[in-house]
């Protein structure tokens, strides 16, 4: 199951949502979630790659995705900005160095 981790971009003051663990998103909807959180490449890579697997790589997709989103945010410049149990909890999943 997914969990929440607050994200913030120190130049722009821009607060988004992290995530990391399961996608149940992506699980039930492929590429829709990447879509509507603006990661538009990828949400229609995963749609068509579902499309052609008759659904099959969303599934396997659905394992990755939330690590891949919030990595995505970590290279932009955004920096955990939550409380410090739930920003350890996203850092050793997210295999990203204290």
């Amino acid at each position: 199951m997914a969990t929440t981790v607050m994200m913030k971009h120190p130049e722009t003051g821009l607060v988004k949502k992290g995530f990391f663990g399961f996608s149940w998103t992506t699980f039930f909807f492929g590429g829709f979630p990447a879509l509507f959180r603006g990661d538009i490449l990828t949400g229609l890579i995963v749609i068509v790659i579902s499309m052609c697997t008759c659904g099959i790589a969303g599934i396997i997709w659905a394992f990755f995705y939330n690590k891949s989103y919030t990595t995505k945010l970590i290279e932009k410049g955004y920096q955990f900005a939550d409380s410090d149990g739930v920003v350890t909890m996203a850092k050793s999943s997210l295999g990203v160095a204290s």
